[in-house]
């Protein structure tokens, strides 16, 4: 039966799901706002859209191993549960007042790691998932710069005796698609770490007898995602789409092409990454084309040291939840 308790449990992990949506809609929309080629409702309208959508797509390789892959089963009850929301949750927030393109889905993994260990210690992680999970934190952005660097290369290198104006015209159209990729993409990846969550939830209070992700799960996941997308996190946007580079429609389509290349791949491996991670290593990358100095790195230095503190950052908040609410229960 499922208790008052985890119902509450369930709502706030949809939040989180629509805070995923709200914090993260710059990363699909940031480029194809910032080149011009749609109006930011549209764009958001569109990355709703195909957030949405993504469940008809893909699997959920990605919920198994968030839910079930990084901390021992038996370790996972609605507290940690609790704990690891609200670490994810508040650090989201932080970093959306400050306009800081961070991971929700990294908060989301440090606020489990947080919570397991201040109930179980460290015996509480599955270090193999982990290690992987952390490693492509790393990988992910410099595989989406190397890949935008190489579109973009090839782009100027078909097209320098074209017209910029042109060029742009037909690249605004190919936007459409690749931003529309990128939107699937975040679904895909990110709808999942909540869908994985729930799961655990569920089988962990005795609901679901093994780790089978409901539909109805699914359906609300994708839901909530696409709802916090439609509203959309502007500050996030101004940061990934103006103050890195310099962007025209040809860069905005190397960016989404890679970025949406990157997490689709390591969706279908069920390894948890970073939309955001992936989109603005791939602009880093594009950018870079036009010389070192079309990047401002000062910005870019500011994002990584947000990307560092996330998971510590989560992790302790976690802890701090699970250590005061302990006691009350």
């Amino acid at each position: 039966m499922i208790t008052p308790l985890v119902v509450g449990i369930i709502a706030i992990a949809y939040f989180f799901d629509f805070f995923n949506g709200f914090h993260d809609a710059a990363n699909s929309i940031s480029t194809v706002v910032s080149t011009r080629v749609l109006p930011p409702f549209a764009a958001v309208s569109l990355a709703a859209l195909f957030n949405f959508v993504a469940f008809l797509v893909f699997g959920v390789a990605v919920a198994k191993t968030i839910g079930a892959g990084l901390i021992k089963p038996g370790v996972v009850d609605q507290y940690v549960v609790l704990a690891a929301l609200v670490g994810a949750i508040l650090w989201d927030v932080i970093t959306w007042l400050l306009g800081l393109p961070t991971s929700s889905s990294h908060a989301l993994i440090g606020g489990l790691v947080g919570a397991g260990v201040t109930k179980a210690g460290l015996g509480a992680l599955l270090f193999s998932s982990l290690n992987v999970t952390v490693t492509f934190m790393i990988l992910s952005p410099l595989i989406g710069f190397a890949l935008a660097f190489t579109i973009m290369a090839a782009m100027i290198r078909l097209f320098f005796r074209r017209s910029a104006h042109g060029v742009n015209r037909y690249f605004r159209r190919l936007q459409l698609v690749s931003s529309s990729l990128v939107s699937l993409s975040h679904g895909t990846n990110d709808a999942q770490k909540t869908m994985g969550v729930v799961t655990a939830l569920l089988v962990s209070t005795g609901n679901l007898s093994s780790f089978v992700v409901p539909l109805w799960v699914v359906l609300m996941a994708h839901s909530a995602i696409a709802l916090g997308t439609l509203f959309g996190g502007w500050r996030i946007v101004k940061t990934l789409g103006f103050k890195l580079t310099k962007m025209d429609p040809v860069h905005g389509f190397s960016v989404e092409t890679s970025a949406a290349s990157v997490i689709i791949g390591s969706s279908l491996l069920g390894i948890p990454v970073s939309t955001t991670h992936c989109v603005s290593g791939s602009v880093l990358g594009s950018g870079a084309t036009l010389g070192v100095s079309a990047v401002k790195w000062g910005v870019a230095r500011r994002i990584v040291w947000a990307w560092l503190l996330t998971i510590p950052a989560s992790a302790i908040i976690a802890w701090l939840t699970y250590t005061v609410i302990m006691p009350f229960v």
